[in-house]
């Protein structure tokens, strides 16, 4: 049909029927988006072909906010747990290497070509560059290009039904990964307490150092009935009532230096309000509230801080991000210049700014073409670790001058899920159009040499995983994914959970999973 020979119509028709067969559920069991990649193998085999550069613009997009996203996590996450999903990474391409050698003299197959499946294995473009220029032969190649649609194929199902074989369910996941986020931020709190410690009484709030001796903030004082907003100069009497707000053992530790608690409130005045306060002035983005001085210009204290759903107890170095909710407590006459400070516009917030998201792109590309060489080894990161790195630095960063690389999550999720339907259209479409022919004419020795090399390190890395390290099953699938450099394979991933701990173990593995790819190929190839 002519209709067919028109890319937008093939591509659109590609996606809604991909979408109506991700919706099947057998047993549980879902492909969700990536059942896209299945149709386009589908499309693919019969001549439709949506164009590589619709698939390079996917996946700039995919990647790019995928770092946006993971990069204010990605540091974090790797002081923390780098040391482990280091330790996956090394061991998943040590094994994919060691099971490429092994396979070449099992089959009996030219080591140039093995070099071609353990890259297509992998799915790793930078990887097959490596080995041609390696090999300096165009064996590599067909290796690759036996190997790439099952190694697209295979990650998506083996992380689809990994949670299941290993009888692990996705909410209980979910549920100990916030566990563990909350336990990072713990959650915000506040109460009343009298001032009844003879220690402090007489003293001010600025001599007794109590945001820094306790991680708390004192919001609100009442001294003989009147509530006032306090300053670092104002005297703690006996009997006074502050108000704290700060985690569960910032509250104790309030306890234990001012006085026990108490039920009474503290009313507010018709001059004192509190108010919660969205950041959407991008002028005093990343700035820490210390260079804000709120409190020196309008007498302001802020009392908490919800950041992608996580409350925590400001301190003088926090830096203010936009889309922040801030709990601002001051004087009503104050408040309004407070609110215009932050912006408090939310408008605002459903702006998407494409000028960041272009020039990141382009700073990626330009970073991926960057040779780095260690002694006779050469490599680059290619555009997609180029590009990734990239969004990893800018979502760390945040702002640079009047620039502001964050997006808003609906902003983020949106061009995601549209860098994905690209990629993933795309890719299914040019490998299943040399699915068959490819198998027909290397056999189906060179085609289970691929699959073996794709499935063995994930199993053994997945052993490994199980052995040594408690790992929550959806940082494992991401350090899977991101481990096999394989794109589709996280697009699976993140569509089965709300949370972004699959990303950011990906976004951690990737960038060392590639660069060992690199020399793992450029030491088999000494052996041809």
């Amino acid at each position: 049909m002519e209709l067919f020979t028109n890319t937008y119509f093939s591509f659109f028709l590609i996606v809604t029927l991909g979408f109506l067969l991700g919706r099947i559920k057998i047993k549980g069991i879902s492909l969700d988006v990536s059942a896209v990649i299945f149709v386009a193998l589908l499309f693919g085999h019969y001549g439709v072909v949506i164009p590589s550069d619709i698939q390079q613009i996917g996946l700039v997009l995919f990647i790019f906010t995928i770092g946006i996203q993971a990069g204010p996590g990605f540091f974090s996450s790797f002081r923390k747990q780098g040391k482990n999903l280091t330790i996956l990474a090394s061991t998943l391409i040590i094994i994919a290497g060691l099971t490429t050698v092994g396979v070449v003299y099992l089959f009996d197959i030219d080591m140039n070509i093995g070099i071609g499946l353990l890259t297509g294995a992998l799915t790793s473009t930078p990887g097959l560059a490596a080995a041609i220029d390696t090999t300096g032969s165009p064996l590599a190649s067909i290796g690759y290009g036996v190997a790439y649609p099952f190694g697209v194929l295979g990650v998506i199902l083996f992380v689809s039904f990994l949670p299941k074989i290993m009888k692990k369910k996705i909410a209980v996941a979910e549920h100990e990964y916030e566990a563990e986020v909350k336990h990072d931020f713990p959650e915000i709190d506040k109460a009343n307490f009298i001032v009844e410690n003879d220690n402090v009484i007489g003293k001010s709030i600025g001599e007794l150092r109590i945001r820094f001796m306790t991680k708390a903030v004192v919001s609100r004082v009442m001294h003989e009935g009147l509530a006032v907003t306090p300053t670092p100069e104002t005297i703690l009497y006996k009997g006074d009532i502050i108000k704290a707000v700060g985690d569960l053992e910032a509250l104790k530790r309030i306890e234990l230096l001012i006085g026990p608690k108490t039920e009474t409130e503290i009313p507010l005045s018709n001059k004192y309000d509190v108010q919660r306060i969205l950041v959407t002035n991008k002028e005093h983005v990343n700035k820490t509230i210390k260079q804000l001085n709120l409190f020196g210009n309008y007498g302001a204290t802020i009392t908490r801080i919800t950041r992608a759903g996580i409350n925590f107890s400001p301190s003088p170095n926090s830096r203010i991000h936009f889309g922040d909710k801030i709990m601002i407590a001051c004087e009503t006459d104050n408040m309004k210049q407070v609110m215009n400070v932050f912006g408090n516009d939310d408008n605002r917030l459903s702006d998407t700014d494409f000028l960041p998201i272009a020039l990141g792109i382009i700073i990626g590309v330009l970073v991926g073409k960057i040779s780095i060489q260690v002694g006779d080894f050469d490599f680059n990161l290619g555009l997609t670790g180029g590009v990734l790195v990239t969004g990893l630095l800018l979502g760390r960063t945040g702002k640079t001058g009047p620039v502001l690389w964050t997006m808003t999550s609906a902003a983020n999720q949106l061009l995601r899920q549209l860098g994905l339907l690209f990629f993933m259209a795309a890719v299914g479409t040019s490998a299943g159009a040399q699915l068959v022919d490819i198998f027909m004419q290397n056999g189906v020795n060179m085609f289970i040499a691929g699959g073996i090399i794709t499935v063995v390190p994930m199993v053994i890395t997945t052993v490994v995983a199980k052995l040594l390290f408690k790992m929550n099953i959806l940082s494992l699938l991401g350090a899977l994914t991101g481990s096999m450099t394989s794109t589709p394979g996280l697009a699976a991933v993140t569509s089965m959970t709300r949370t972004n701990s699959p990303s950011i173990a990906y976004a951690t593995v990737y960038p060392l999973a590639m660069v060992l790819l690199i020399i793992v190929v450029q030491l088999l190839g000494l052996m041809c």
